[in-house]
């Protein structure tokens, strides 16, 4: 089934697509930046490069460090990180939705029209 992928330009040189979203809800679900990237596959350097390129585009940081205790220190969405995600995922379903007589008609097997 075809689905949207949604990648928007907020600035030049800031991007918010999937692949940062799921990156923000994974530190939001592990507690870490590491343990964030291993969940998804990606390098902690990695992880850490597109979180701060995030922090630095946005007005407001998306991620903050959170003091370590005995287990050591972490990392969590900020308010503003969970308005973020939460605001792009409203933003791929109700794109989801407009788009999705369209992209029937474009899967492959859909409805032949022109």
């Amino acid at each position: 089934m075809a689905h949207l992928s949604i990648r928007i330009d907020l600035a030049p040189g800031l991007r918010l697509g999937p692949g940062k979203v799921q990156l923000l809800e994974a530190v939001a679900e592990h507690g870490s930046i590491s343990a964030a990237g291993r969940a998804l596959g990606m390098s902690y350097r990695r992880a850490w490069l597109l979180i701060e390129e995030m922090n630095k585009g946005f007005a407001e940081p998306v991620v903050e460090a959170q003091i370590g205790g005995k287990a050591g220190g972490g990392a969590r969405l900020s308010p503003f990180g969970a308005d973020v995600v939460a605001h792009y995922r409203a933003i791929e379903r109700a794109a989801g939705k407009a788009a999705s007589p369209f992209l029937a008609r474009l899967a492959p097997g859909g409805a032949s029209g022109g």
